[in-house]
């Protein structure tokens, strides 16, 4: 457990989903700082790995604020284009990050691949690395994966990202349809949170 003067945490993001959803999963008792409190932009990205992109996210945050920081980098793995976008699934929405824009490049590059897709069982998942900085000497890790298909088209408007398109194995609804309530207690951020919560 943290000494109670250390409960302080900055979560190391600028998207505001992301922010909500960890902010959902730690501890109520906790002061909860975002990178818009100290006036912070984003650091480069330019690990080769979810877990390596949440590093670097983690240590920037955790040095220019002075706070422990959780940060997290997430995004969407899709087996029939060779696992993109991946790491870059942000970036395919574009400068401002328009995530209307990455659907309709999802679909595009599928229908690239295959013309008859909308009607086959396209293999995806979601992965979330979270990474710990400032709380220990070295920084702690955890990695999230849930597995899923790719809807045909955009259906709910719950969520972000690439929610309204992914359908978790197991359900007939895309993340973008379910309940907030529900999503969380199923997606990779709470996986991937539920293996660092005893740190908490």
């Amino acid at each position: 457990m943290y000494k109670k003067k250390n409960r302080e945490i900055i979560i190391g993001s600028n998207n505001a989903g992301k922010i909500k959803e960890i902010r959902d999963l730690l501890p109520k008792t906790y002061k909860i700082f975002s990178p818009k409190d100290f006036k912070l932009n984003s650091p480069k990205e330019n690990g080769k790995s979810f877990v390596q992109n949440s590093l670097i996210k983690a240590e920037y945050y955790s040095k220019q604020s002075g706070k422990i920081c959780i940060a997290d980098d997430s995004g969407l793995e899709i087996d029939i284009l060779g696992k993109a976008p991946g790491i870059f699934s942000a970036r395919w929405g574009g400068q401002k990050g328009n995530f209307n824009v990455a659907i309709k490049k999802v679909f595009k590059e599928l229908n690239k691949k295959d013309k008859k897709w909308k009607e086959k069982k396209i293999v995806a998942r979601f992965v979330c690395a979270l990474t710990i900085y400032g709380f220990k000497k070295k920084p702690i890790h955890s990695l999230g994966i849930i597995r899923g298909m790719i809807s045909n088209k955009k259906k709910g408007k719950n969520g972000f990202g690439y929610d309204p398109i992914f359908i978790p194995n197991g359900s007939e609804q895309t993340f973008g349809q379910m309940k907030p309530s529900i999503k969380y207690k199923i997606d990779h951020r709470f996986i991937a949170f539920k293996k660092i919560k005893k740190f908490f």
